[in-house]
């Protein structure tokens, strides 16, 4: 068996994160080669599990029951259809000194015990609970897997601390206090976790924000009159998952009018001359998120449009100088500017549009950087953080606005920015 996720072969060198900072951080190919140094998984798994390890010994709780996806992959490394994402029918217990147990959909458990060799085959078990609700309580698997879990703990010598939870179903938690299970807050304690990316995640991170610089190269290339914005999205989902994508999560896709305010959506809008246009595009490789804004204009644009583009290119540019290792958020978010100078009535109505947010196995992970949060609740920054940093800025015609995110690796000295499509100035996409 491999030693990969075997505990008690853990060792105190499957915390390092093993950086190599140099003059840019590879993007490597996506195969597997005999000539060259790419992806460790063994050494990926191994570290995540280390990290979840640490982060539970620093806490009040003696164990975890994972129901949240991205929770269980970074624990046991498994994964199974994008179908999975939002039904809460997986789950995962970590307790002890043992290793992680896995309860999966059906003939998926098999799988595990015949390819995850990281795992132990008889921590591998097939199990569901309630699928948001569709199974009733009343069936009783709740309360069969409650009993089932309680005693796993208790073999483990845990059953008097209190036990992390990420998310459950309600009546998950009903069952699980009816077993005398104290819950706390274990989504926490995985945020704390994962809040550090080791070489190899950063290197699957860099490799997703390649896979979205070609894409906005197409979409540049693309737009133009007679060309909707739901045409770009099919034809962005077309080509990321033909680059080796495992999970298109949403392509964002605005333009002309719909541009101000954000509405976070795409539809069936043809794109005109001089539209002002912006897109999201949110995707993952091997688990690893990408969130990277670009905005163009189509044949021409405007003064006013490059007014707000260049303004909100001096946020994000001004952003990105204020990070390095021991920065705090606050003093990040404090050089955008105020939602009232935006025309919003307050932080709360312009959350998300000057914005900052740790990416790795989910979308929004540590840190979150916001002046409606951080300016009262910093959090300090550190090296192997990787997150995107996002502003907004609407032109004053009333209806256009340019949003730009890059994505930043923060290094031992500052940061190093990996979504290279150029954006130093606004793009104009076949030019009249």
């Amino acid at each position: 068996m491999s030693r990969a996720l075997m505990p008690n072969l853990l060792t105190p060198q499957d915390l390092e994160p093993n950086w190599e900072w140099r003059e840019r951080l590879p993007a490597w190919g996506h195969s597997s080669v005999d000539f060259e140094r790419r992806i460790d998984h063994d050494r990926l798994r191994r570290y995540r599990l280390a990290r979840t390890r640490q982060s539970l010994q620093n806490s009040k709780a003696g164990s975890l029951l994972l129901f949240d996806v991205n929770n269980i992959r970074y624990v046991t490394a498994t994964k199974i259809g994008e179908w999975e994402r939002d039904k809460m029918c997986r789950f995962c217990l970590l307790t002890g000194d043992d290793s992680p147990y896995v309860w999966d959909f059906g003939s998926a458990a098999v799988h595990h015990k015949r390819h995850s060799d990281w795992l132990e085959p008889d921590h591998c078990l097939a199990g569901v609970v309630g699928m948001r609700g569709t199974i009733p309580p009343d069936f009783g698997l709740m309360q069969k897997y409650a009993k089932m879990i309680a005693q796993l703990i208790k073999d483990a010598g845990m059953a008097d601390m209190p036990v992390g939870v990420d998310y459950a179903e309600t009546a998950m938690f009903h069952a699980l206090q009816e077993e005398g299970i104290n819950v706390v807050d274990g989504q926490q304690i995985m945020l704390a976790a994962r809040e550090i990316k080791n070489w190899d995640e950063i290197q699957l991170l860099t490799q997703a924000a390649a896979m979205v610089d070609g894409v906005y190269h197409m979409i540049y290339e693309e737009l133009k009159p007679g060309i909707r914005e739901n045409d770009i999205v099919a034809l962005s989902n077309k080509m990321l998952y033909e680059m080796g994508s495992d999970d298109v999560e949403a392509i964002n896709a605005i333009s002309g009018e719909r541009c101000n305010p954000h509405p976070h959506n795409f539809t069936d809008r043809y794109f005109r001359p001089g539209d002002q246009a912006f897109f999201d595009i949110l995707q993952s490789y091997q688990g690893y998120r990408t969130c990277y804004y670009r905005t163009f204009n189509i044949g021409r644009a405007t003064p006013v449009q490059n007014d707000a583009y260049v303004k909100a290119r001096e946020w994000i540019d001004a952003s990105i100088a204020m990070i390095k290792p021991g920065v705090t958020t606050d003093k990040v978010a404090a050089v955008w500017p105020t939602a009232e100078s935006l025309g919003f009535p307050n932080e709360d109505a312009a959350f998300g549009l000057q914005f900052g947010h740790g990416l790795g196995l989910a979308l929004h992970e540590r840190p979150i950087i916001s002046r409606a949060i951080s300016l009262d609740h910093p959090m300090e920054i550190k090296t192997g953080m990787v997150f995107a940093l996002e502003t907004y800025c609407p032109a004053t015609d009333g209806y256009s606005a340019a949003r730009i995110e890059e994505e930043v690796v923060v290094t031992e000295t500052g940061c190093e920015v990996i979504s290279l499509f150029p954006a130093e100035d606004l793009p104009i996409a076949n030019r009249y």
